[in-house]
Formats: structure tokens, C-alpha cells, sequence
């Protein structure tokens, strides 16, 4: 064999190509992308619930009627007496948060 054929030989090899070991870096990649969305979407979740937010992204009608509340106390449309007494109702009558 030529000098030339033998140098071919040892570049290429008897399998022409990356072959398997081409998918690892990508596959490493996805699987650190998929456990960082795992990670924090699981705390950016739970962060929502417990801000009041419900699982698609609107807040619970209790928490928006305690917010509305509070903004009309803070504009000066209720005085404070009225403020919390519909404000123990509003709490009086929320559903139970669900059990985690």
C-alpha cells in the first residue's frame, strides 16, 4: 500500500463519519436544558399559586375581590371599619385552597 492510502486509512477509519458519538453533545444539551425547566418551572409554579395566581396565569376571583377591595380602601371610597368587614367575608366565604 502507498503512504497516501495508509494516511486515508488512519483519517477515515472503518467507519467514515462522527457515527454515535455526534449525539452526544446535543443529547447532553437537551438534557440540561430539561432538567433547569424542570427545576425552575416547578418554582416559578408554585411561586403563582401561592401569589394568588391560578394554573393559567389568571388570579383566583377571591384574591382579585381582596385586591379590588384594597384598592378602593387605599383611594379613600371605604373607610377602614367597612374595609374589614367585607374583607372577613371575603375570607369567610373563599373555598379552601387545594390540599398540595
Amino acid at each position: 500500500m502507498s503512504p497516501s492510502l495508509i494516511a486515508a486509512a488512519h483519517w477515515i477509519g472503518p467507519h467514515p463519519g462522527f457515527g454515535w458519538w455526534f449525539l452526544l453533545v446535543p443529547l447532553f444539551w437537551v438534557l440540561v436544558i430539561a432538567v433547569l425547566f424542570a427545576v425552575f418551572g416547578r418554582r416559578w409554579r408554585r411561586a403563582a399559586l401561592a401569589n394568588g395566581y391560578g394554573p393559567h396565569g389568571r388570579m383566583n376571583p377571591g384574591r382579585q375581590a381582596e385586591v379590588t377591595l384594597a384598592e378602593r380602601f387605599a383611594q379613600g371610597d371605604i373607610d377602614e371599619v367597612e374595609y374589614r368587614k367585607r374583607l372577613e367575608v371575603l375570607r369567610a366565604n373563599a373555598p379552601l385552597p387545594p390540599s398540595a
